[in-house]
């Protein structure tokens, strides 16, 4: 027990190392930092210095290194790091299935090197490390089983809260199937006005907005109505977990994607113009914010999510 222990809190410290060196090489992109990792981005990963590589770098740098001190921390001190565990997870799955294909399908996709091999021992590393999250325990709850009952008891209508959060992933929803359908050039109207007038980084030749979007249609999209299903009928005991694997995602997704539409790195006719600038970050922002406050609302009270429990009739049986 004690080996595994120290396995995880090794493990966790060589990430922290890695998210050192991601934020070295983000500051030197941007000109904060000079010569420290030039001679990498520019004969092993080339693609680090885009604009979305410079915010991978960002976030890998402060969000996932401040995730892995917390986690190693709680390892140390023999406490439960499940939830920042699952956080961290999809954080880390967002950033590679749109970091990987974006290199091999954008236009540095002829300067692929030897190092981007280097993220197959981070794949199976973060499979590994995803088993391990979700075989721990979950912490117990102080739900008695009057409250569980009584919370499950009401509608949808009487929750305020969810009712805004079935909403909000409702309106959700259609925006990430609008954006899918924008990069795959849909030629109606709509979809020509926003990504000419709002978001024309989603043309950007280096692929990585196209396949974001694409991963927000094909894996967000159905997770938000889930999501929403399990808001309205109780006892999805699924959702508290993965939300926060989504709330990770998001977070990240959305971290890379507005500030690499902004970033001087971004070719100037595909920066977000100024005149939607503020319709582009309320949305996006919003966008970012609701996985984190239905994360927020799955641990908070957590009672409707809970497995009813069983009643007169169940116990009568299981007695006999």
């Amino acid at each position: 027990m004690r080996s595994t222990t120290s396995r995880r809190s090794r493990m966790f410290a060589v990430f922290a190392f890695t998210s050192v060196v991601d934020l070295l090489i983000a500051l030197q992109e941007d000109g904060y930092a000079v010569g420290f990792m030039e001679f990498f981005t520019k004969e092993g990963e080339p693609y680090l210095r885009t604009a979305h590589g410079v915010f991978i770098c960002y976030w890998d740098g402060t969000v996932h290194y401040l995730l892995y001190l917390a986690m190693a921390g709680a390892i140390h001190r023999r406490k439960r790091y499940r939830n920042l565990g699952l956080y961290w997870l999809g954080s880390f799955i967002m950033s590679i299935l749109v970091f990987l294909p974006g290199n091999i399908l954008g236009k540095y996709s002829s300067e692929i090197r030897p190092a981007f091999f280097l993220a197959i021992p981070y794949v199976l590393v973060l499979c590994w490390a995803g088993t391990r999250v979700f075989n721990q325990s979950r912490a117990p709850t102080c739900c008695t089983a009057d409250v569980v009952q009584e919370e499950q008891r009401k509608g949808i209508l009487r929750r305020p809260v969810d009712l805004a959060l079935v909403i909000y992933l409702t309106l959700a929803g259609f925006f990430t199937l609008f954006r899918g359908l924008v990069v795959l050039d849909c030629p109606t109207d709509a979809c020509f006005v926003y990504i000419y007038q709002y978001e024309p980084y989603l043309q950007d030749p280096v692929a990585y907005p196209k396949v974001q979007m694409l991963v927000y249609m094909f894996y967000v999209l159905p997770f938000f109505g889930l999501a929403a299903y399990a808001l309205i009928f109780p006892g999805c005991s699924w959702l508290p977990d993965w939300a926060l694997v989504f709330a990770g995602a998001v977070g990240q997704a959305q971290f890379s994607h507005m500030g690499a539409s902004m970033h001087v790195r971004t070719p100037f006719t595909y920066r977000v113009p100024d005149d939607a600038w503020a319709c582009f970050f309320g949305c996006n922002l919003l966008y970012a914010l609701g996985p984190h406050l239905l994360a927020f609302r799955c641990l908070w009270r957590p009672a409707f999510f809970l497995r009813p429990p069983p009643g007169p009739l169940d116990r009568h049986k299981k007695d006999h």
